[in-house]
């Protein structure tokens, strides 16, 4: 792992993250690490990524810290959050977890092309 779950701890200001066990943040430095290698299209093992490069390792605890709070609130990986008041209750859509942190704009100078870009689309019909 490039990021530690130690350096997500000291990152991240949330107490969801920062009480999460180590175990667990080591697992979402793995999706946040995959989410960020498909953007980049290689894993910043090559000398030239060597030390990581800032904006790279503030992309990654990004994603990282994503990926905590996503997979710690059971009805935010559901899509939606409730709230109690008395005798009123309603459920709404958890719009703070749509989508993923932009990370593009810091992961912009290391995208490396790759050979297998690109899509086919291929129509199948039968005999």
């Amino acid at each position: 792992m490039i990021i530690s779950a130690e350096e997500l701890q000291a990152y991240s200001v949330f107490d969801r993250v920062k009480n999460r066990s180590v175990e667990r943040l080591t697992a979402d430095i793995i999706e946040a690490e995959a989410a960020v290698f498909q953007i980049v299209g290689h894993d910043f093992s090559s000398e030239k990524y060597q030390p990581l490069p800032e904006k790279a390792r503030i992309a990654l605890l990004k994603m990282a810290q994503y990926f905590a709070m996503l997979n710690d609130d059971e009805s935010m990986m559901k899509g939606f959050t409730s709230e109690k008041m008395g005798d009123y209750s309603y459920a709404k859509a958890a719009d703070q977890v749509k989508g993923r942190p932009y990370v593009y704009a810091l992961l912009v100078d290391y995208i490396e092309p790759t050979l297998t870009g690109g899509s086919a689309k291929l129509k199948v019909r039968s005999l």
